[in-house]
């Protein structure tokens, strides 16, 4: 019997909807994920029909997002890297370049941004390089 993937779906508060939308919906394009589902203070992203990331508006003003780290798939290498150049387009910060990261192993390919709400954005890809 085959497994499904660990988390169904998940979902991040933001300070302000309207840029925390615009941000992810040009980085998760690079990656080919699209927006599924979208309300005044909800948006969801997935492959399909079903959103697999969201975001939300906090409603209490006083409330600020405690920052969170999250790892979206990529399909290749040059995916990571769209990924990065999307992500410093739409406003994050570097936080870490395209490249390898032995230390995890040997063919973790990665990248790390700064959203705007101070979310460590990472795009990961896992596929060993045919020689």
């Amino acid at each position: 019997m085959t497994h499904p993937p660990l988390i169904d779906h998940i979902g991040i508060p933001v300070s302000s909807f309207s840029s925390s939308l615009r941000f992810y919906t040009s980085v998760l394009r690079s990656l080919g994920y699209h927006l599924v589902t979208q309300s005044e203070v909800r948006a969801g992203f997935g492959l399909g029909r079903k959103p697999e990331f969201s975001i939300f508006e906090l409603l209490a003003a006083k409330n600020q997002p405690i920052p969170q780290h999250i790892a979206f798939s990529a399909v290749s290498r040059d995916a990571v890297d769209a990924f990065y150049v999307a992500a410093l387009s739409a406003g994050g910060v570097p936080n870490g370049l395209p490249g390898l990261r032995p230390e995890y192993h040997p063919n973790y390919y990665g990248a790390f941004v700064i959203d705007p709400d101070g979310n460590n954005i990472e795009a990961v890809c896992h596929t060993r390089l045919e020689s």
